[in-house]
């Protein structure tokens, strides 16, 4: 066997720096190292927005107000969140999603997320400006507060038969 550095730590050495040179830079300044190698405009993985990722629109036809009416009137129950029942985006959804699987009725979640125009536009709708927002029998009850209180009261489920969705 033949030995390449007599000192060990120099072989450790020799190795850490092929390991490192191998790995794909991170931080700040191994990112203005990289730019500064590769002069020009930054390159994107998409160069033609045929191949950009498209995001169906919430209302077809550009009203979102007329759309999220159609949507409340609907659906006995309609929650306007964060991310979908299944995935809540943030804590707020999450717990208004909580409430109405724990009162056991059926419910339409709306992402606000995936459109910005309904994000703003339920905000206008409501008069009300934060997300989550609960509707009932074509009603705004409110966002997650008002919900856990309504919940912890009775009161909800007392809107939840009201609306026909709950025994």
């Amino acid at each position: 066997e033949k030995k390449v550095f007599g000192d060990p730590s120099q072989a450790m050495l020799v190795r850490r720096l092929a390991l490192t040179a191998t790995r794909a830079p991170c931080g700040r300044l191994a990112a203005a190292r990289l730019a500064a190698a590769r002069p020009g405009p930054a390159r994107t993985l998409c160069s033609d927005s045929d191949f950009m990722p498209q995001r169906k629109k919430f209302a077809a036809d550009g009203n979102v107000k007329d759309q999220i009416q159609k949507e409340i009137e609907a659906n006995p129950v309609v929650v306007f969140m964060k991310g979908v029942p299944s995935a809540p985006m943030c804590g707020f959804s999450k717990q208004v999603v909580e409430v109405l699987k724990t009162q056991g009725v059926p419910f339409k979640g709306i992402n606000v997320l995936a459109d910005p125009d309904v994000r703003e536009g339920v905000k206008e709708f409501s008069n009300w400006p934060t997300v989550p927002q609960l509707y009932i029998g074509g009603e705004f009850i409110g966002g997650c507060d008002i919900t856990v209180e309504l919940h912890q009261s009775g009161e909800l489920a007392e809107e939840l038969r009201k609306a026909g969705v709950k025994d």
